[in-house]
């Protein structure tokens, strides 16, 4: 079975790449032009692409521009929430909100330094 994709537009694709890497733990498949890399991570590959012509990143026929952020996201499970978001906010990086419990675990939404959201899920 093929891994799942899911496409984010951002505004830098290497700037996204290095996030992708340190923070997340995703590896890089494929970044054959500035403005696309292919990265994965335990099944799941991540497509970024810049906006611009060509590619995913092109305008929609109606003239819509695709946009980084949005509230559609994909979700890693982590053991220890709480100690990774510490970790994550001690390297900079940016949370919608604050960890909330929800019905099978806890979560929070991070954001990819173009404002791509990310959820951190830790089961209860």
């Amino acid at each position: 079975m093929p891994p799942i994709s899911v496409r984010y537009i951002v505004h830098d694709v290497d700037v996204a790449i290095a996030f992708y890497i340190r923070h997340l733990g995703f590896t890089v498949d494929m970044h054959p032009a500035p403005t696309f890399a292919m990265l994965s991570r335990d099944g799941l590959r991540l497509l970024l692409s810049a906006p611009g012509p060509g590619g995913g990143g092109q305008p929609m026929p109606d003239g819509r521009i695709p946009q980084p952020g949005g509230w559609n996201r994909f979700q890693i499970e982590v053991s220890d929430l709480e100690g990774f978001v510490d970790s994550l906010r001690e390297a900079g990086a940016h949370f919608r909100n604050d960890i909330v419990a929800g019905i099978g675990g806890d979560q929070i939404i991070l954001e990819d330094p173009s404002g791509n959201p990310i959820e951190l899920f830790q089961r209860n």
